[in-house]
C-alpha cells in the first residue's frame, strides 16, 4: 500500500517511516519540520496540499499532533487547529480521494481524570469501556479528533481506528518527584509494568489496524505493553506493587537490587491491552519480562528501533525544571 505517514519528523512518525518499507509499503511523510524521513514540509491544516498529496494514495497513518509537553507554551487554539481541524482536514482529503483505511494515533490521557482513583480507591483498570475525562486541551482535542473519526466511519463507510498510545517517549519523566526519587531507566523500566509501551510495538499496532477489512467502521484500542497484573491485584498495587511484582516474576527482586532500582510506592492504574491483542492480532514483544532480561544482561532496555530513533524533544529551547514546563492551569 501507499501510505501517508503525518508527523514524519516526530518520535512515532520516524519509527513508522522506518518500518512501513520493511513490510512492504510505499510511505511518504508529511511533517512541518524537515527531517531524514518527511518527504512533504507542510501542515496537515493545508487543505489544499493535503487534497493533492492523497491523490493515489490507499491509506493514511495519522500521527501528527501537539502534545501534552506543549500545553503550557502554545495556546488552545493551537491545540485545535492541529489536532482536531488537520484531523478534519485529513479525513475530508482522504474521502475526496477515495481512501478507505484511516488510522489515527490518539492518546491515553484521552482518559483524563478516570486515571485517578481517589487514596482509598483500587488502581483504575483502564480498558476501551472506560469513558474519557479530558483533563487539559490536549486530551480535549485528542477526543474530539476521534468523535470525527467515528462521524466518519458511520456517515461514509470507511475504515477509521483510534490507537489509544501510552507513555513511549524517550524523554525524561516530567515530574521533578520521579526524576529526583528514581533513575531514568528505573522509571521507566517501572512503567513497562501498567503505563508504557515500546514504540516499535506501537509502531506494529499501527501496521496491524491497515489490516482491517475495508467498510469494517470504527474501532478504539488501547495501546501499551501487557500488563502482568490481574483485576484482583488492584488494591494491593496501591498498596504494595513491589510485592505484587514480585509475584509475577520472582528474580525481579534480585535485579532490581543489583541495579539499584526499586520500584514505584504506588500504581494508581493499569492499561489493558486485550483488545488490540485480540482483535488486531497485535504482539507487542515489550513487557515488564522482557524489560527484566535486558537488565539482568546489562542491557539498554527496549527495541533497536527505539534506540534508532532516540530522543527528539518536544521544544527547541530547553526549560530549567525539567523536560518541558508543566501546565497546573485547571
Amino acid at each position: 500500500m501507499r501510505i501517508l505517514v503525518t508527523g514524519s519528523t516526530g518520535h512515532l512518525g520516524e519509527a513508522l517511516m522506518r518500518l512501513l518499507p520493511l513490510h512492504g509499503h510505499d510511505a511518504f511523510g508529511l511533517d512541518v519540520a524537515a527531517g531524514r524521513f518527511t518527504d512533504i514540509v507542510g501542515s496537515v491544516t493545508d487543505s489544499v496540499l493535503v487534497h493533492d498529496i492523497l491523490q493515489g494514495a490507499d491509506a493514511v497513518l495519522h500521527a501528527a499532533t501537539l502534545h501534552k509537553p506543549h500545553v503550557a507554551t502554545h495556546t488552545r487554539q493551537a491545540f485545535v487547529d492541529t489536532n482536531v481541524s488537520g484531523t478534519l482536514t485529513l479525513l475530508e482529503a482522504a474521502l475526496a480521494a477515495g481512501i478507505s483505511r484511516f488510522v489515527f494515533t490518539s492518546t491515553t490521557s484521552a482518559f483524563g481524570a478516570a486515571l485517578t482513583p481517589g487514596p482509598d480507591e483500587p488502581a483504575a483498570w483502564i480498558d476501551e469501556r472506560v469513558g474519557s475525562i479530558p483533563k487539559n486541551i490536549y486530551g480535549a482535542t485528542k477526543t474530539a479528533a476521534e468523535d470525527l473519526c467515528v462521524l466518519f466511519a458511520r456517515r461514509y463507510d470507511m475504515t477509521c481506528t483510534v490507537l489509544r498510545t501510552s507513555r513511549f517517549f524517550p524523554e525524561e519523566d516530567d515530574s521533578r518527584a520521579i526524576r529526583e526519587r528514581f533513575g531514568d531507566t528505573n522509571a521507566k523500566a517501572n512503567e513497562f509494568l501498567y503505563r508504557r509501551a515500546d514504540i516499535e510495538d506501537i509502531a506494529l499496532a499501527h501496521l496491524a489496524a491497515l489490516d482491517r477489512s475495508p467498510g469494517s467502521g470504527f474501532a478504539r484500542y488501547v495501546i501499551s505493553a501487557t500488563t502482568p497484573f490481574r483485576a484482583a491485584d488492584l488494591t494491593a498495587l496501591r498498596r504494595d506493587p513491589a510485592s505484587v511484582v514480585a509475584g509475577y516474576y520472582p528474580t525481579f527482586a534480585s535485579i532490581y537490587e543489583r541495579r539499584g532500582f526499586s520500584m514505584f510506592p504506588d500504581i494508581g492504574r493499569v492499561y489493558v491491552n486485550e483488545k488490540a491483542r485480540t482483535e488486531l492480532g497485535w504482539k507487542p514483544q515489550y513487557d515488564f519480562g522482557r524489560i527484566l532480561e535486558q537488565l539482568a544482561a546489562d542491557q539498554p532496555i527496549g527495541s533497536p528501533l527505539a534506540h534508532a530513533v532516540g530522543s527528539k524533544g518536544y521544544h527547541s529551547e530547553i526549560f530549567a525544571d525539567g523536560p518541558y514546563p508543566v501546565d497546573t492551569a485547571l
